[in-house]
């Protein structure tokens, strides 16, 4: 079992950047590939970027490149979110999610490849 604890959202200008944290119980956290999602107001859940287990491969999601940035630590059992030059179409509530299962890109971008999700942090981008 592993619990997802989101922090660090809040409200930014465009342009701006926040970093969000995603702190994890349990003593298998390092064994996980960890994924960020987001949600906007009437849309669906969507991908923004993963890390795998030992944080050597990431994946972004194309609107996000360049942009943000994924990492862990896991000797502190948490994953960040490192967002820069923010832009209002990154407003949404933001989510954490571990993974057990998760080999290729493509599984890590699938909702459904992942076990555990955190309650989520708003982000809210100013124009």
């Amino acid at each position: 079992q592993v619990q997802l604890v989101e922090s660090g959202g809040g409200l930014v200008q465009a342009g701006g950047s926040l970093r969000l944290s995603c702190a994890a119980s349990g003593r298998t956290f390092s064994s996980y590939a960890m994924g960020w999602f987001r949600q906007a107001p009437g849309k669906e859940r969507e991908f923004v970027a993963a890390i795998s287990w030992n944080g050597n491969y990431t994946h972004f999601a194309n609107p996000v490149k360049g942009r943000f940035t994924i990492s862990r630590d896991n000797a502190k059992n948490t994953v960040y979110l490192q967002m820069n030059n923010l832009k209002p179409a990154d407003t949404a509530v933001y989510y954490c999610a571990a993974g057990g299962r998760i080999v290729t890109p493509a599984q890590a971008m699938g909702v459904e490849s992942y076990d555990y999700w955190g309650q989520g942090t708003q982000v809210t981008v100013s124009s």
